[in-house]
């Protein structure tokens, strides 16, 4: 069974929801696709398709027989982006062009009709505005023309069209359709101004959508173009970030960007993560802590092996996760999808009802009412608001929840998120640190020294967790390690070894019976005691005593008890699931304020638990951080994965909280509700409009009180439409994502 790939490319030629409908049909059907998502505020396209079955190549020529286009080559999309830009340029120069010929149309066709010659005035005026200013509709309806399909082309081309040439006609023929008051009426105003007002709102429109991509935007620019690269006799020198590879030293010198993610080596530094995390404060980099691309270094210079680069870097996969959640569909836009794609046709067919009714009950001289009304008709009904209403609300707010450090998985996850009413949390690594510490450290031999260096001897060989947190305090007391000889790890027990030819024990109760090592009653209590705190109780042992008792813990992050209560509040049922003993897990549970919790729980059990949640009518969402909680992850209705956590859980996750801080949840919850908030004010407006509107350019008000929509007006109108939609999904950037209690 061959795999699919999934990829994004820059879309051509659109120019509403209908051409994006055209081009997602188009795509779907041809063999070897399985789906196809176009993003007409981004201009792109999501394809998943067999290599096997169709190439790029097949893809772009049965786009662009559909009278469109795809830009498979990197290159070229590279190339596009520079197009973009330069007629982004045009398309101002045009508008201000159009604009200043429009004006002197506008002004003789409402104050001075009695001109002589008038009417050839304003036609060498207009013809410029609607051939040259406005041929790019035209050359585009034609296209579509060409292929059986129609979009907001089709409609701004035959409604300006036939302004025009009833004008010309009754420009050249003045006596042919004279009404009684003496004139042959002219629209040469409404088909200028029209084409002015549409190209004013395309460029106000490229604007807009273009300032809902701003996250991506701010993200890409993070990674710095060079850095110092570190030799191996030490010298340095300036390469380029592309240049990077695995295991190259580089510096970083202060208020400069990290370019690469790796492992400090050498000096340390505080390191502002906020771009990726969120997090406002610097975190304390030392040799051996992790530090990630595009965050800033504060004051000290430090030297870091590379361990990922490219497309590889957190960074580089924060950038892939939002573009991919940018360009997805959340399900409240299927309705909005099914009536773009039949859209334009039924605005045709109403454009074509509106002018026989005219013609059948307009009055003595019905024909130039008819036109009038079939003119606004199809000037009014655009799509575009509808086209915009989802994506652009949707790029905002998954690009807001990018920069607070929340990476949104597709728009399901977004607009589920807000629906949440269980949110199941596992124990390690989510509500604790996941990272074991020494807690108490109790003495009972004199000698420490030698006993410390034997202590970190053993548990330097060791890979547990916990032998780690003992090493962790010992290397910071710069104890020195001893020789090792014959060092054993005991499964479930512990480790065993000599130093200077003493043989030392380390572990739990069991190993010390098991090595003939006697536990003292007071010994003993202070192990109950500090068992009671949930903590895990190590003894070392020489020979036939007891030398110190370490008592070891997963301490609760300081955000975790906050968090939990916040989201209590905002009454969602709070679970924990952990494969940890009894006793931890209901220290935990208290420590925090959580009455459900489970101990003991395989991957399986954890899964079983939410499926059941979901029996119940329970919207789930399961929080994790490692590769056992990925069952669990992919059972929930969102899965929530912390930053610090396995790459597996990131990749099933509908969410990842980078930062690994419990109180983004209530974040993610907010900018859910504030998102499909946004979503269904502009699909309200965008409907709304077209069915208000609709009516009115069609003449609805005029057997009541006279009023007859002018085709100019209409044409503001449609393009003030999609600049509002545009502009409210933009309000979300600054909508806050916090709530007090």
């Amino acid at each position: 069974m061959s795999t699919t790939v999934r990829k994004n490319y820059p879309v051509s030629g659109l120019s509403c929801a209908s051409c994006a409908a055209n081009v997602e049909k188009t795509l779907s059907n041809q063999p070897g696709v399985k789906s196809a998502s176009v993003n007409f505020a981004s201009s792109t396209v999501w394809v998943e398709y067999n290599p096997d079955a169709t190439s790029p190549t097949g893809l772009r020529s049965v786009v662009q027989s559909s009278g469109y286009d795809i830009i498979t080559d990197e290159q070229e999309a590279t190339q596009q982006a520079e197009v973009i830009l330069r007629e982004s340029v045009i398309l101002k120069r045009k508008t201000i062009s159009a604009a200043i010929l429009t004006l002197p149309i506008v002004i003789l066709g409402m104050f001075y009709m009695d001109l002589p010659y008038v009417n050839w005035i304003m036609l060498v005026l207009a013809t410029p505005v609607v051939f040259w200013f406005g041929r790019a509709f035209y050359v585009n309806a034609f296209k579509q023309l060409k292929h059986r399909s129609t979009n907001m082309d089709t409609l701004v081309a035959l409604s300006t069209g036939i302004a025009y040439l009833f004008s010309l006609i009754n420009t050249v023929f003045p006596h042919l359709l004279m009404t009684t008051s003496g004139h042959a009426p002219v629209y040469f105003e409404a088909s200028a101004v029209i084409i002015v007002f549409i190209l004013l709102g395309k460029l106000l429109e490229e604007k807009a959508k273009s300032n809902t991509s701003s996250a991506i935007k701010k993200l890409m620019g993070l990674q710095p173009d060079s850095v110092t690269f570190v030799s191996e006799d030490g010298s340095e020198s300036i390469m380029t970030v592309s240049m990077v590879r695995i295991g190259h030293l580089l510096r970083v010198k202060p208020g400069e960007r990290v370019p690469v993610d790796g492992e400090i080596t050498e000096g340390g530094s505080f390191v502002d993560e906020s771009s990726i995390t969120g997090e406002p404060v610097p975190v304390e980099k030392l040799p051996g802590s992790k530090v990630f691309a595009g965050t800033i270094n504060q004051k000290g210079s430090f030297v870091f092996k590379a361990q990922k680069v490219g497309s590889e870097t957190l960074l580089a996969r924060i950038i892939r996760m939002v573009q991919e959640a940018q360009g997805s569909k959340p399900p409240v836009q299927k309705l909005a999808d099914q009536v773009a794609s039949v859209f334009v046709p039924v605005v045709m067919g109403l454009s074509v009802i509106t002018f026989i009714t005219w013609m059948v009950f307009g009055g003595d001289q019905p024909l130039p009412q008819a036109l009038l009304a079939m003119v606004s008709v199809l000037i009014i009904a655009c799509p575009c608001a509808l086209g915009l209403a989802t994506p652009t609300a949707i790029m905002v707010g998954i690009g807001k929840g990018a920069e607070h450090g929340i990476l949104i998985k597709d728009a399901d996850g977004l607009e589920l998120a807000h629906k949440i009413d269980a949110l199941v949390l596992d124990k390690t690594g989510t509500i604790t640190r996941g990272k074991p510490a020494v807690t108490d450290w109790i003495w009972k031999k004199d000698d420490l020294l030698l006993v410390k260096q034997a202590i970190l001897s053993l548990e330097s060989q060791s890979e547990h967790p916990l032998a780690e947190a003992i090493a962790v305090v010992l290397r910071n007391e710069r104890v020195e390690p001893l020789p090792v000889t014959g060092f054993k790890s005991i499964t479930g027990r512990g480790v065993a070894g000599s130093c200077q030819g003493i043989p030392y024990f380390i572990g739990n109760e069991l190993l010390m019976s098991e090595s003939g090592i006697s536990l003292p009653d007071e010994d003993k209590k202070i192990a109950a005691g500090l068992e009671k705190q949930s903590k895990t109780v190590l003894f070392v042992g020489n020979n036939d005593q007891i030398l110190s008792i370490i008592a070891i813990t997963d301490p609760i992050k300081p955000s975790s008890i906050k968090a939990i209560q916040r989201l209590k509040k905002s009454g969602i049922e709070i679970h924990m699931l952990t494969g940890d003993n009894e006793h931890t897990a209901d220290s935990i549970a208290r420590q925090t304020g959580i009455i459900n919790y489970k101990a003991g729980f395989l991957p399986e059990d954890k899964a079983n638990y939410i499926r059941d949640l979901q029996q119940q009518g329970k919207v789930v969402a399961m929080v994790g951080d490692g590769i056992n909680d990925s069952l669990a992850m992919a059972q929930a209705d969102v899965s929530i994965a912390m930053g610090n956590g396995s790459d597996i859980a990131m990749d099933v996750a509908r969410m990842t909280i980078v930062s690994s801080n419990l109180e983004a949840i209530s974040s993610a919850i907010i900018l859910s509700k504030q998102t499909i908030r946004t979503i269904k004010q502009n699909l309200f407006w965008a409907f709304i409009y077209n069915l208000i509107g609709i009516p009115i350019a069609a003449g609805i008000l005029y057997p009541f009180t006279g009023f007859m929509l002018n085709p100019m007006i209409a044409g503001g109108a449609m393009a003030l439409s999609s600049v509002s939609v545009v502009s409210n999904s933009l309000r979300l950037k600054y909508k806050k994502m916090t709530v007090n209690h």
